[in-house]
């Protein structure tokens, strides 16, 4: 080496700690009018957010929902019901009575076929408002037996703002028995607080939908706002906004099947479908044979056959 002879100083090796943060990349507030709005469906967003199929944002009075809504069926999918605001009453005979308010859930892997949509009735509160989420199956799991739960809120999981209603997050897992890959939390924000969700690896696919406030900082959005995430492994950076913020977000590893559709199902394989459809058409001449099955509180029991 010209003009000496020692030796190149040693390189040193700078190892950032600001954790890489995800952008936003898409924004809606789907359609719909008043209280409900359709934000995710299977032959929509859902392609792309796959496992999380479908999410619809709901609101207004439980009984006129309980005397709108009828029975119908569904196959292939989980469905995932949380409210925000308000509480509703279950009474099911396969599973006792109870009231789901925040932090609580009702989940139901529809699987092989069932007939469902008056199991829940008015509770404490007059108006209510909530999510219903549906996530795709796995091939294993499209035509597995029905499976159903009702958890109140005092028997699920928090870790700090996060209710864990599915999936595993901060070291606790949620009771409901749903596919793995899959993280769905329903969080609060208090005005101006920080929150960083750090998804667990491979979860690629992540977004929220706001039910009230806002929220400020670079994922800035305000109430009624589903927004989606880059799909890298990067940290989800939240902040509430001058009101605060309550929102679901889920996370997931891809869904890796094409979506196979029908009226009500989502099926992993067409050979799924084709069963789970023909299942509904059976259980549909069983269940109409047993005449009113409505009990004292109102709800009528989930048909599984």
């Amino acid at each position: 080496m010209r003009g000496g002879s020692g030796t190149l100083p040693q390189r040193r090796t700078f190892v950032s700690t600001v954790a890489v943060t995800r952008d936003v990349i898409y924004r809606t507030r789907g359609r719909g009018h008043g209280e409900v709005f359709r934000l995710v469906s299977p032959s929509g967003l859902g392609e792309q957010l796959k496992p999380f199929v479908f999410l619809d944002s709901f609101g207004g009075v439980m009984s006129e929902f309980a005397a709108a809504g009828g029975m119908h069926p569904h196959s292939g999918i989980g469905t995932v019901t949380v409210f925000t605001r308000g509480d509703v009453h279950f009474d099911d005979p396969d599973a006792g009575s109870g009231y789901i308010g925040y932090g609580g859930v009702e989940w139901m892997r529809a699987g092989a076929g069932v007939w469902h949509g008056k199991e829940l009735s008015s509770g404490r509160s007059e108006r209510i408002h909530g999510f219903q989420l549906w996530l795709a199956l796995p091939a294993e799991l499209e035509l597995a037996p029905v499976d159903s739960q009702y958890i109140e809120a005092s028997d699920m999981h928090q870790v700090g703002p996060a209710h864990v209603i599915v999936g595993t997050h901060g070291g606790v897992t949620s009771p409901i028995r749903a596919p793995d890959g899959v993280n769905y939390l329903l969080v609060t924000l208090a005005p101006g607080q920080l929150w960083n969700y750090t998804p667990p690896a491979g979860h690629t696919i992540g977004w929220l939908a706001l039910s009230r406030g806002s929220l400020s900082g670079s994922a800035k959005a305000s109430n009624g706002e589903l927004l989606v995430f880059s799909e890298d492994d990067g940290v989800i950076a939240l902040q509430g906004g001058s009101e605060g913020a309550t929102f679901v977000l889920g996370s997931a590893i891809p869904h890796p099947h094409d979506l196979h559709l029908g009226y009500y199902s989502v099926h992993a394989t067409a050979e799924g479908l084709v069963t789970g459809e023909r299942n509904i058409a059976e259980l549909k001449e069983q269940l109409f044979s047993l005449g009113n099955r409505q009990r004292v509180s109102g709800s009528t029991p989930i048909y599984r056959g």
